[in-house]
């Protein structure tokens, strides 16, 4: 099958899809603690681009991933339970296939209507799909396009992924972006391309090296750098402070000495905690001691940002017209280590120009803490994808759909 050769990004209104098997790649990877699905927000996301197709009166193989099964069967990683939350919040069935390739696939697939879905098991459950040899995705890449005649792309929160469903596959047939990644895309270029200032980013999360290159290339574009979650205690190490038994990344200091010295000269206002709730033992029974960020006890760890940092983070939230917010303040599943990220989650429903929360646990903390979409601007799907995009990165994915 020859390659479909680049061109301008087609939109998903142009695409003739009656009577046609559409392959939609969807972004179905939700949490779920004893098989059940915890938070639908990534399903959700996909109704709209998947209810056009159906009044459209195409049939629908969608292809999603769940977890990182590493290209092993994992029943608890099955999509059965996404298959069942899909049906109920589309009002129609779902067709489920225990494969994502081969005798069973084709034969459900041939026997598809229009107007029906089928949704393949987890795509990693297929070696091919994550594999970093170009041929062997390839390979996996010929046999899906085989069962569709048209490709969507939709699954935002993969995008940064050289995979085969993601990058492979939209090469072989006509495609487009679902509404979801048209959405994405225009957000974050709101967030990269003549922000409305003050221009706020709020990051948190466990790892600051994760977070290195979003910091480095969105200093160059933001007023206010506020940084919480366990990522701050590399920084408060990086200022010679003692952070006890706190998460850190001692290898990363010398960056962050750099990055702290690049907002100097540039002018950006970067705000860390004056306080810190830490305790002896990671558990939400653990007693919570409030402390300031010069007095961390040796034996202790810190597991949320202190009131004090709490209401100036909500302050300069409150003086901005654009906020970009990813990871939590603190360890937001214990009740104790909660009040930090719900602090600043409330500081975003109040901005009066856009707010974004930049998807993965985030968009979990803001919905476990009771909040709901309509609250923010924008809720992303895509932690990962949405970093790599505002580093100035190109996503395979959206590469693919010519983006």
């Amino acid at each position: 099958m020859a390659e479909i050769p680049p061109a301008a990004t087609v939109t998903l209104a142009s695409l003739s899809i009656s009577g046609k098997r559409v392959f939609l790649r969807c972004d179905l990877n939700v949490p779920l603690k004893d098989g059940a699905i915890t938070d639908d927000g990534r399903i959700r996301a996909s109704l709209p681009t998947l209810k056009f197709l159906l009044q459209g009166g195409a049939s629908i193989i969608v292809g999603a991933h769940l977890g990182r099964p590493k290209g092993e069967t994992k029943p608890e990683l099955s999509l059965a339970p996404v298959a069942a939350r899909l049906a109920e919040l589309l009002g129609q069935p779902v067709k489920f296939v225990a494969s994502s390739t081969g005798p069973l696939v084709e034969s459900a697939v041939h026997t598809l209507q229009p107007g029906e879905i089928l949704l393949l098991e987890n795509l990693r459950f297929h070696p091919a799909e994550t594999s970093k040899v170009d041929s062997v995705r390839a390979t996996l890449a010929k046999e899906l396009a085989g069962y569709a005649q048209i490709y969507v792309g939709d699954g935002f929160g993969a995008v940064h992924r050289k995979h085969a469903s993601v990058y492979d596959l939209p090469k072989l047939l006509p495609h487009a972006p679902g509404f979801l990644i048209s959405a994405e895309v225009e957000v974050l270029k709101k967030l990269t391309v003549n922000p409305d200032r003050p221009y706020g980013v709020v990051l948190g999360g466990a790892k600051v090296s994760d977070k290195i290159g979003v910091i480095s290339n969105l200093l160059e574009k933001v007023d206010i750098l506020a940084i919480g979650g366990g990522m701050v205690f590399t920084f408060l190490a990086a200022q010679g402070k003692e952070i006890g038994a706190s998460l850190a990344e001692l290898d990363s200091i010398p960056v962050v000495k750099d990055l702290l010295a690049r907002a100097q000269t540039l002018g950006v206002e970067i705000l860390l905690p004056v306080d810190i709730l830490t305790s002896p033992i990671f558990s939400a029974t653990g007693p919570a001691n409030l402390v300031s960020v010069d007095a961390i006890p040796n034996d202790q760890m810190g597991l949320d940002i202190g009131p004090r940092s709490s209401a100036a983070f909500a302050e300069a939230i409150s003086k901005c017209r654009t906020v970009f917010w990813n990871g939590p303040m603190g360890v937001f599943e214990f009740a104790p280590f909660a009040q930090g990220t719900k602090v600043v989650a409330e500081a975003l429903t109040k901005v009066t120009g856009i707010s974004v929360v930049g998807g993965g646990d985030s968009a979990a903390a803001v919905r476990a803490l009771g909040f709901a979409d309509s609250d923010f601007g924008y809720i992303s799907t895509g932690g990962g994808a949405s970093l790599e995009y505002l580093e100035g990165r190109t996503l395979p994915g959206l590469e693919a759909l010519g983006i």
